[in-house]
Order: C-alpha cells, then structure tokens, then sequence
C-alpha cells in the first residue's frame, strides 16, 4: 500500500497529530512512531501508513528546509521543523530578559530562520521609551523590530502580523506575559478551541497546553507556537557555529592575532577589541562567551 504524506501539526510525547487529504478530503489523524524512536517535529511532512480509519504509523520524515532546537547538556528538544521566521515577542513590560531574545537569536542564524522582533504593548507609553531603546541594539544588529499593541489597536497589530507571516511558515516564542497568546487569538480566532480538539485528539487530558502546535493561516501561511519558556539552552552548537551566529562578529573573523582565537583572553583578538570600542556590546560578548562555556559542559557519570 502506497504511503500517504501529512503535516504534523501537534505532538505530545509520541503521539502525534497529523494533517492530510485523503480522497479529497482534510482529515486530522492520530498517529505514533514505530518503537520508541521519537525524532518527529510539529512542522514536520511524514510519510505514514493508515491503520484504522482515523488513526495511523509515521514510516519517514521528509527531508527538512530547516530544525530549530534547544538544549540542555541532558538532553535536547526540536522546537518545529520547515520554519522560514522566528517571531520573538517582547513587552514594554512586563520587563523581558536580553537572555533569552539573544539566544533566540543565535539559535536562528544557526539554523538558518529569519528572526524578527515583535515589541507588544506599545500603549504602555511610560514603558515604552526604556523598552525602544532595548530592542535598539537588535535593530542596530539587523534584526526587524516591529511594534504593536495587541490590545488597544487589534486591527492594526493583525494586519502587521499578517502581512509579516504571509507565505511564512513561522513560530512564536517568549516569556510568559509578553503577549503571545493574544497575538495567536488575533490571528487565529478559533485557536483555544483548536487547541482543546488537538488535546482531545491526543488524549494528553483536558488542561494541557504544553505542546507545540501548528495552526494553518492559509494555504501557504502556517503560525507554529510553542509553550512559554524562561531557558532557551543551545548546547548543540559548537564553539565554530556559535561565533558565526552573532552576525556583529562576521566583520572581525578571521583578523584575530590567532587563527584559533577563542575571543576569550587572548592578545590581539579583533572581537576583543571591537567590545573596547563599543563596536560589539559587551553584553553580546558576555553571552558568547556564556554559551562556549555551556555547549564545553559534559555530562558527569
């Protein structure tokens, strides 16, 4: 029997949702992994074999555009596969931490997905000064910044969404109280009942919201979101990517004194002394240099 391909929109441990036509029609259909291996993503095209009328076996993953993933030393977890963008939303307040938007960031430009920059709330004008200036140092970067309100201008904020998200295949990450999930409810209106039919269909019990799901805008547009998370660890990446992944490095590469600079201590490193002259944000280089530290970190028996 010939495979069927769908999309997979939703997963929970090993159980996963996918989207496919059969015979002219969309169905959502239940499916697992053969064993225990579980190395499927939301955003994911499988190959799969039907086994009742609504529930099938994932067989092959069709080769991916792009993974974007975090880790810890422990272990690591694929956010979604096939992204073309990266949406960070931030606030004017609550505060957000420069932490995990960089790391964002850096997990972005080394999977090779455009990230931009959401700043929500922008109608909180005594916070809104402090908050500019901020995500400044990403805009000066190259990093797109857009400002929105999802509350006080819903219009406006779905139509900027929109036409940043159109042909996109995109996910959305930040900070619990940002805002994410209002920007979600904006764009797509039927999102929490979605959500409580993907909770059904998996039967991951009725309050569960940590799993990453994929919405479809329109034939060509889909909006992943993932749970809120306060780590974004990116252990995976080695000393080599991760200094390719800041792109304020790129100019300085190669002219360290060293061929094999660490751009920790050493004499005449270029990166060293593009930090002194405020070339490079010293807060960059602290978080470069925080993520070598990490991704050196083995796990102790």
């Amino acid at each position: 029997m010939a495979h069927l391909q769908g999309l997979v929109i939703a997963a929970h441990g090993r159980h996963y949702l996918i989207q496919a036509t059969i015979n002219g029609e969309l169905l959502k259909l239940h499916c697992v992994t053969r064993g225990k291996k579980s190395d499927v993503s939301v955003g994911d095209v499988v190959e799969f074999a039907l086994t009742s009328k609504n529930q099938g076996v994932i067989e092959a993953i069709t080769p991916r555009q792009t993974l974007l993933y975090r880790s810890d030393q422990y272990k690591s977890k694929m956010l979604a596969a096939n992204l073309t963008q990266l949406l960070i939303v931030v606030a004017t307040e609550p505060s957000f931490t420069d932490d995990l938007v960089s790391r964002a960031l850096v997990a972005a430009e080394s999977s090779g997905i455009k990230p931009h920059l959401i700043l929500n709330k922008v109608d909180v004008t005594e916070s809104l000064p402090k908050a500019r200036e901020r995500v400044g140092l990403y805009a000066k970067l190259g990093y797109p910044v857009h400002e929105v309100s999802a509350k006080a201008d819903p219009e406006g904020t779905r139509m900027t969404m929109e036409n940043l998200m159109r042909g996109q295949s995109t996910i959305l990450i930040g900070q619990s109280g940002m805002g994410k999930s209002s920007l979600i409810n904006l764009l797509i209106p039927d999102a929490e009942i979605a959500t409580r039919e993907i909770s059904a269909a998996l039967d991951t019990g009725k309050h569960t919201t940590t799993f990453t799901r994929l919405y479809q805008m329109d034939e060509n547009s889909y909006v992943i979101d993932s749970p809120g998370f306060q780590e974004f660890g990116l252990h995976h990446l080695s000393e080599g990517m991760l200094e390719r992944a800041f792109p304020e490095f790129l100019p300085y590469l190669g002219h360290c004194k060293f061929y094999n600079c660490h751009h920790h201590a050493e004499p005449g490193c270029a990166i060293l002394a593009a930090v002194k002259d405020g070339s490079i944000a010293a807060m960059r280089h602290e978080l470069f240099e925080q993520l070598v530290h990490e991704s050196a970190q083995t796990v102790g028996y």
